[in-house]
């Protein structure tokens, strides 16, 4: 009868250490949740602030891309 008593204490530990395994790997889980959560608020939050440093230039995405260099006198330099 120990014999058994003894497996089954075995078997006991066995599964609280892997409950405690899964409890913090859950753990861990919600802490780089969090953490990519409270990132992606800081980067929304600074939104405004460069749309309102870019916004005196009038530059839109499309136009960063396509803008070309102009000459001394305005007008906007051609391979013509």
């Amino acid at each position: 009868m120990p014999r058994s008593q003894s497996t089954f204490t075995k078997r006991q530990k066995e599964h609280t250490r892997q409950q405690r395994q899964k409890d913090k790997a859950e753990r861990r889980n919600q802490r780089k949740q969090e953490k990519a959560v409270v990132g992606s608020v800081d980067e929304m939050a600074a939104l405004p602030e460069h749309a309102a440093q870019a916004a005196p230039f009038n530059i839109t995405v499309g136009e960063a891309e396509t803008v070309e260099e102009s000459t001394p006198g305005g007008r906007l330099a051609t391979d013509s």
